[in-house]
């Protein structure tokens, strides 16, 4: 009989030893509306990774959301900001009077809806992300992507790029053009979970090309 993981329940099995697992799925866990995460996408955390809500998407006030694909995998202490960490700079200083409430609100109100905004922060589908690596406001990181431990990622991330440093850089392509090509219209993240698990092995192992036959032979491109 095939067994394959709950993504409704978040945590996996207790691992060896009776520990309690440190890896959750995290979309069972999300309450925000701020946040949206697609299925399988993990946070471990040896700490309490259930807080990742709270503890790891910061900045939250603004209308801005953060956006996570499916299969993610997300190291202890990554962290996501969002666009209300930015202090506006529209004139001498970046100091935000206006949270102050009183008369610096009052005198600095009627600039707020100039504050530009940098939109929402988006992670693709099939994106690692390691240890205390933090994605600065309204970054797009593309699927397959893979940010190094410690990465300060202040720009766009393309598809299936290997990304580390501060400010992160490229550091290398996963694989060629004509490949990422392809495995972004197989897009595997987004088959059935019946036919992922049918063909774990080759998605896990094979070589996109193997991965482009398994998708042809489940009927799901031509």
């Amino acid at each position: 009989m095939s067994t394959v993981p709950d993504p409704t329940s978040v945590r996996r099995p207790e691992m060896i030893d009776g520990q309690e697992a440190s890896t959750v799925f995290l979309k069972p866990l999300i309450t925000s509306p701020k946040i949206e995460v697609g299925e399988f996408t993990y946070y471990n955390d040896t700490d309490d990774p259930t807080l990742f809500e709270t503890r790891n998407v910061l900045y939250t006030a603004g209308p801005e959301k953060l956006i996570i694909g499916r299969f993610c995998a997300i190291a202890m202490g990554a962290r996501f900001l969002l666009s209300s960490a930015n202090h506006p700079m529209m004139g001498s200083t970046a100091f935000p009077f206006f949270i102050f409430g009183g008369t610096w609100l009052e005198q600095t109100a009627e600039f707020l809806p100039r504050i530009h905004s940098r939109g929402n922060t988006v992670i693709g589908n099939d994106v690692w992300i390691g240890r205390d690596a933090v994605v600065m406001p309204g970054v797009t990181i593309g699927d397959g992507a893979i940010i190094a431990a410690g990465a300060m990622v202040v720009s766009d991330v393309a598809p299936y790029t290997t990304v580390g440093g501060n400010p992160a850089k490229p550091l290398k392509k996963r694989y060629s053009d004509e490949d990422i090509n392809r495995l972004l219209r197989i897009a595997w993240w987004n088959w059935p979970v019946d036919v992922i698990t049918d063909h774990v092995r080759t998605i896990w192992t094979g070589t996109p090309t193997d991965l482009e036959q398994a998708a042809k032979e489940a009927g799901l491109l031509d």
